[in-house]
């Protein structure tokens, strides 16, 4: 939000009064992403296997591939578990690119395919799709900036929220203080409670009340760690070439190259 209007190319909006009396509202948004991270992990030879075995343990899927990828880690004697990824690139796009670029004819890459099909290989690329996730968060903040938006704290919500890791490399990858929900599960009733209070008393505006009732729970700041830090820019570039030659490859293919 901001209190004028900047109109950013590839960005909806921006919107007058539609979340904050006359704040304008800018919606840069992903294409399908937890429907990425299902079809990561529901076309992988080892998910049944994985499933069983996160089931015995009373585990959801997602927090055994986390374990699984902490184990990993410590197996492979790395101190990063960014280092599991070092060969392993996704570009999201499988569904089209809603922000920034507003493309909806791009499509997924994976760069480091093998003929793996163990639990390691799905963990890793679950990691590697969490990463390129947050690579495009960090391209669309980026695009926001550029135009005069000033992004430093992104503030989650929903499901993903639970996900220490999917937390974790949004901070580290986009750069940004991560501000989680106080009762991550109850944040749509929170936000209706806001409305409720400011209707009940006029004398108070929505962002007063918001201010008086909302609460920050967890704040993850992002890495000062100089490892960490290269290799997120290395993978960060990294996705800009997949986008560049997937245009390029397209223009060969059309003669226009």
């Amino acid at each position: 939000m901001a209190p004028e209007a900047i109109f950013v190319k590839g960005v909806w909006g921006p919107y007058r009064s539609v979340m904050v009396p006359d704040m304008w509202h800018a919606e840069g948004g992903q294409s399908s992403t937890g429907q990425l991270i299902d079809h990561t992990l529901n076309t992988h030879p080892a998910i049944d296997e994985a499933r069983k075995q996160a089931d015995s343990e009373g585990m959801n899927i997602y927090a055994f591939l986390n374990r699984h990828l902490e184990q990993m880690q410590e197996k492979n004697g790395f101190k990063h578990l960014e280092q599991l990824t070092k060969q392993m690139h996704i570009y999201p796009d499988y569904h089209g690119n809603r922000s920034p670029l507003a493309d909806p004819t791009l499509r997924g890459m994976i760069i480091g395919v093998s003929l793996d099909h163990s639990i390691n290989d799905l963990a890793t690329r679950y990691l590697a799709t969490l990463q390129a996730i947050s690579c495009q968060t960090r391209h669309i903040i980026e695009a926001l900036n550029k135009e005069g938006y000033t992004i430093d704290t992104l503030c989650l919500s929903g499901g993903l929220c639970k996900n220490p890791i999917f937390v974790k490399l949004h901070a580290d990858i986009t750069r940004c203080r991560v501000i989680l929900p106080e009762r991550i599960d109850a944040a749509v009733v929170i936000g209706a409670a806001f409305l409720g209070a400011r209707a009940a008393d006029a004398s108070h505006s929505l962002w007063e009340v918001m201010v008086r009732m909302g609460r920050a729970g967890q704040v993850i700041e992002p890495t000062q760690d100089s490892e960490v830090l290269e290799m997120d820019e290395r993978r960060y570039r990294i996705f800009h070439e997949m986008l560049q030659d997937q245009k390029k490859y397209r223009a060969i293919m059309d003669g226009i190259q």
